[in-house]
């Protein structure tokens, strides 16, 4: 049977490239609708499964029907070029949707017609709003049992975003039979329009509400503002109701138009490694052109900045320009340009990482889209990793090294006996690095149970000196005085001086600033010391005894000591969430908050839902996220964000030391001996 009409929409646009992002729920049909619009429209040769793993833009094997990794996949629809970048649907992965977010010109959000609008869904929703991303909604399976329309449009309108404005209705939901059937442009959509425009608003009132022609373009408009969302029904299985949606893409979702003149503006949002391990980024570029062979300087939210030369330059093409059908997100013209509004793989880049911007944030004209890099807070949980064969840590720890080198959402630091810790976001995560330093790196890898990352914090100030003896041994041959004191939570680690620089040579002063750094990542209890100022008091040494090495190996125990003369508190981290409810549940939600050790704020009515404001630590939010479908029968919804920290309540808890402990002279100087003997072996080969 032919498709059916879809409507008018067809405002007139200019040939362009659209960066689109398909996001959803886990198993609602995000990887599918992907799959089926590539096929539909000739870059693939046959439709992919999700559960033979065979789809294009899964990049992990971990867990069939959840995307752990961003790709990129190319169409074309009419005169417009489709980039699609294939976004994670696993809450633990939110920090990469994020981050794909900010490079896209439009999304599509799937929903399920069974299971409807489940709690990620919320919050991906939230995500984009906030954005203002113009986003249409596809309600997938409609042909399952259990399908709903009507209910479901109704549960949108109270959980996702009240100006809906439904293009299509289903036959026969539920039944093989179904069918997408075209809805015009009537009088619900102008009512939804005349929200946000007050000259339609004025015709329904004089009851001369304007013909199907003329809603066109308003509906455009509000689209392309976030103001409104169109919806579709279909079957991405099937491919029912999935022109429908393309015409909507095209027509409804049109990126400004960009200056390739100007100069180039860009994110990184990608990395992935090459043979031989060779790097190639993903660049979305706003404005300007890059070139094959051009020098490229690309800043970072910590304010460095690094340069490269572009040594190859692949652009995403659609299948047709310039490769036969089959390649999907490949390059259809290495060795040109790529000009705003692509998107390109580029190699010769090895410093870079993802969320590196080329060029200034700032936008060179108007309609211009600015490179925006979201901040993350440092994740709160960690794994102690080690290698499944024994012998096999070097390359453990530079297989991680070089995941972290990346991505800034994967960091580690040593850990004793080898080991490596991995701070992670969540449980999901720690499962998608093993998976990927199996494949990637020939590594398996054994994981310990997940743990909260805690701090330290001064809580006053405290100093101490060690001063080497001119006449008699000497364990070392220099003299360290440090002061240490807190600083304002997020500043992080400041370093000073209240000595002359000229008095010790260069290389004992960057040795005391490095050692400072590395012991503090382990302080009194074992944790990394945050938030504090440390200032060189005292110096002194003795030619030609001195050497930087005795600065080096001194320094952790005087900081040490100054910061147990000054005190510290440990702190672990906490998450700030938002719980909506029906309100019969609150009640008991609010008890497994308190069991929880949560700090409860504000709660209110909102809609038909019951909200509740809450601090808790994030070693319970899974807890919490694991309870809250039985208390609030499905129907409760989490955000959550970062909050400062709190203070533990009860005897700190210490964390194994890997530093030789310079709180114990003699466990530190064995320790300092051992190594030496360990480093003098490897020299002499024995």
């Amino acid at each position: 049977m032919p498709a059916p009409p879809v409507p008018d929409l067809s405002v007139p646009a200019p040939s362009s490239t659209l960066n689109l992002g398909v996001l959803a729920h886990v198993d609602a049909g995000k990887t599918s609708l992907t799959e089926r619009l590539l096929f539909d429209h000739g870059a693939i040769p046959e439709l992919g499964s999700v559960d033979a793993g065979s789809t294009r833009t899964d990049s992990g094997e971990l867990e069939r029907g959840i995307t752990i990794r961003s790709a990129v996949a190319a169409f074309a629809t009419g005169d417009t070029q489709v980039n699609v970048v294939d976004t994670p649907g696993h809450p633990d992965f939110i920090a990469e949707v994020e981050r794909a977010l900010s490079v896209l010109d439009g999304a599509v959000l799937v929903l399920s017609a069974v299971e409807g609008v489940q709690a990620q869904t919320r919050v991906l929703m939230r995500s984009l709003r906030r954005l203002r991303l113009p986003t249409l909604l596809f309600i997938n399976k409609i042909d399952r049992v259990g399908a709903r329309t009507e209910g479901l449009l109704a549960d949108i309108r109270r959980h996702l975003a009240p100006g809906i404005v439904p293009l299509s209705t289903v036959r026969d939901p539920g039944t093989d039979r179904a069918l997408a059937v075209a809805l015009p442009l009537g009088e619900a959509a102008a009512e939804a329009l005349a929200e946000h425009d007050d000259a339609l608003l004025a015709r329904l009132v004089d009851g001369t509400p304007p013909p199907a022609r003329e809603l066109a373009a308003p509906l455009a408009e509000q689209t392309a503002a976030g103001l409104v969302h169109p919806v579709f029904f279909g079957s991405a299985l099937t491919g029912e109701g999935v022109a429908q949606l393309t015409e909507g893409i095209r027509t409804l979702l049109r990126p400004p138009a960009p200056d390739p003149h100007a100069p180039a503006r860009g994110t990184v949002f990608a990395v992935e490694r090459a043979g031989g391990g060779r790097k190639v980024a993903y660049l979305r570029l706003f404005a300007g052109t890059v070139r094959e062979r051009e020098r490229l300087t690309f800043h970072r939210p910590d304010g460095g900045r690094h340069r490269g030369r572009v040594t190859g330059l692949d652009v995403v093409t659609a299948a047709g320009a310039g490769r036969g059908a089959g390649h999907v997100g490949e390059a259809g013209n290495a060795g040109g340009a790529l000009t705003a509004g692509g998107i390109a793989r580029l190699s010769g880049l090895p410093g870079v990482r993802v969320g590196d911007v080329l060029g200034e944030r700032s936008p060179s004209g108007a309609g211009q889209r600015v490179p925006h890099v979201p901040h993350f807070a440092r994740p709160g949980l960690e794994t102690v990793v080690r290698p499944q064969q024994p012998g096999r840590e070097a390359a453990l720890h530079a297989a991680l090294t070089t995941l972290a080198d990346d991505d800034p959402l994967i960091r580690t630091r040593p850990a004793g006996g080898g080991a490596t810790s991995v701070l992670l976001y969540g449980a999901v995560q720690r499962e998608v690095i093993g998976d990927r330093l199996r494949r990637e790196f020939g590594v398996a890898a054994a994981f310990e149970p997940i743990t909260p990352v805690l701090v330290e914090r001064p809580l006053g100030t405290g100093e101490s000196v060690w001063e080497f003896a001119r006449h008699g041994p000497n364990d070392f041959w220099a003299t360290v005085g440090l002061r240490v004191e807190p600083a304002p939570p997020g500043s992080g680690i400041a370093f000073t001086r209240d000595v002359e620089w000229g008095a010790l040579p260069r290389a004992f002063h960057r040795a005391i600033e490095e050692a400072a750094r590395r012991a503090l990542q382990q302080g009194l209890y074992g944790w990394e010391v945050v938030d504090c100022a440390v200032t060189v008091t005292r110096i002194g040494y003795d030619a030609p005894m001195s050497t930087a090495a005795d600065f080096r190996d001194v320094t952790p125990i005087v900081l040490h000591r100054a910061l147990r003369a000054a005190h510290v508190r440990v702190h672990e981290p906490c998450q700030r969430v938002e719980l909506e409810v029906p309100p019969a549940t609150s009640g008991a939600v609010t008890g497994l908050l308190a069991a929880l050790g949560a700090d409860i704020g504000a709660s209110f009515a909102r809609g038909g839902s019951w909200v509740l404001m809450a601090d808790l630590p994030v070693r319970v939010v899974q807890e919490l996220t694991a309870a809250l479908p039985g208390l609030t029968h499905g129907e409760g919804a989490l955000w959550s964000h970062p909050a400062p920290t709190r203070p533990v309540r009860g005897a700190p808890p210490r964390r194994e030391r890997f530093d030789g402990n310079p709180l114990n002279l003699d466990e530190y100087l064995r320790f300092l001996a051992d190594r030496s003997l360990t480093a003098a072996r490897g020299v002499g080969g024995g």
